[in-house]
Order: C-alpha cells, then sequence, then structure tokens
C-alpha cells in the first residue's frame, strides 16, 4: 500500500503550517549558492501546494520571509524579493486555474513596493476561489503580529468601541493577521531544526508538531504524506483525557 493510500481522508488536517528551512544548507552540499536553494525551494512550494489541493486540504500557510529574515545579507535579501515577484508572476495563472486563494500574512508595508503590487494583483485575481486557502508570511513574526494587535486593542478601549472585559482569546484572535483562518491542526518544520522560530505562537497552542531531516528543496508529495500519516496516529487530547 503506498503513502498516500494510508491516509485517512475523512480526518485531514484543515490546515497545515509549514516552516520552509533548508534551502541555503541544501544548496551548498550541492556546492551551489544559497540563491539557488531558494529558487529550488520555490518547486517544493508548487508541489506540495498541489498536493494539498489535490487531498483536500482548505488551508496552507508557509512561512516564507520572516522580520529577522530582513538582517540576512543585502545581495541575498534582494535576490529573495526579485524571487518572490518573478514566481507570483509565473504561478498565479496556475494557482487560479486550481482554484487556489492567494493570502497574506505579515507586515507588507515592508516589502518592496514590487512585491506589493505582485501580491495585491494575486489576491485579486484569485480571491473568489475556495478550493485551497495559501497564506504566505511574508515580513511576518508571530511577536510583531500580537505587538500590533495588543496595541489595535488598546486604541479600541481608549475609543470606547470595546470594554476591558470584553477582552477574550475570541476577541484577540479577531486582531490577528490570520482571524480569517482556523488555526492549524498540523504544523511542519524541515531541515532537522526543532524550534518555532517565531511563528504563530499564538494559533498554534494545540498545533501538532512535525519535526523532519529532510531540507525543503527535497520536501515533496512522499514527505507531505508522511507527515499527514503521522499526525493521524496521535490521539489530540487538547488538555483532556486520552480518548477511550
Amino acid at each position: 500500500m503506498s503513502l498516500q493510500q494510508q491516509i485517512d481522508l475523512s480526518r485531514l488536517p484543515q490546515h497545515i503550517a509549514i516552516i520552509m528551512d533548508g534551502n541555503g544548507r541544501w544548496a551548498k552540499a550541492q556546492g551551489k549558492n544559497r540563491v539557488f536553494g531558494h529558487t529550488e525551494g520555490v518547486k517544493s512550494v508548487r508541489r506540495i501546494t498541489e498536493t494539498c489541493a489535490h487531498l483536500g486540504i482548505p488551508y496552507l500557510t508557509l512561512y516564507a520571509f520572516s522580520t529577522e529574515n530582513w538582517g540576512r545579507p543585502p545581495a541575498e535579501v534582494a535576490a529573495l524579493m526579485e524571487l518572490l515577484v518573478s514566481s507570483l508572476r509565473k504561478e498565479i495563472k496556475s494557482l487560479n486555474e486550481q482554484g487556489i486563494r492567494l493570502n497574506t500574512i505579515g507586515d507588507l508595508q515592508a516589502l518592496p513596493p514590487a512585491c506589493v503590487r505582485e501580491l495585491q494583483a494575486g489576491i485579486a485575481t484569485t480571491h473568489q476561489n475556495q478550493r485551497l486557502t495559501l497564506s504566505l508570511a511574508l515580513s511576518y513574526s508571530s511577536r510583531w503580529e500580537i505587538t500590533k494587535a495588543v496595541q489595535q486593542i488598546a486604541r479600541d478601549a481608549l475609543k470606547g468601541k470595546i470594554h476591558p472585559n470584553e477582552i477574550n482569546e475570541q476577541l484577540i484572535s479577531q486582531y490577528l493577521t490570520t482571524h480569517n483562518l482556523p488555526d492549524p491542526e498540523l504544523l511542519i518544520r524541515t531541515s532537522g531544526e526543532q524550534r518555532i522560530s517565531n511563528y504563530l505562537l499564538w494559533q498554534i497552542a494545540y498545533t501538532e508538531l512535525y519535526f523532519t531531516d529532510k531540507y525543503w528543496p527535497e520536501f515533496d508529495e512522499e514527505e507531505l504524506y508522511k507527515a499527514i500519516i503521522d499526525y493521524q496516529q496521535r490521539d489530540r487530547r487538547f488538555g483532556k483525557l486520552a480518548t477511550p
């Protein structure tokens, strides 16, 4: 029986989040520069997005560029931004044809104008699609997101729009950039690192974590199937007692 056949389609995670790690290290192992690794990583984005859509997973969120990534060498950052623009131009038609809606989370104002224009065009082109929502976390960090949410809640409280006693988990979630997304049920990190790296800290309170030694350019359909099978073998208790 193939890995795909082992998946219970009735128990799929509705939202998968991925920390796409290891492009640079994979490229170095190939004797190539880091930008080559990022370029090959785009191919994995395409594979995994299409596979999620085929399986029937409605939400996929990819950690594409963190606020901390701005501290990388300027040449690498510039190449990443150019790759983002060229990839969007190349892939939007395919996303639209497959019923995939593009979404973004993060501080888009920090991105170069050309990136923002391509993102806005892609979002507008695909906004009616409902098969899968592909969210790109760009210039994103969870602490940035939570700080911005707290600031906006404080402003609205000062204006009398909300009372402090009304502030609860549901209200806070509505102020986050992920307010239109369900919390992830499965978080995957590639490259062998086992940390969260400031990603969706509020949203992954009860998310199942899956770590793999595979670098992101190596992460293919079979590796995704392994992660989903592992997820389906877990007993998700949410702090309660185990299922009898």
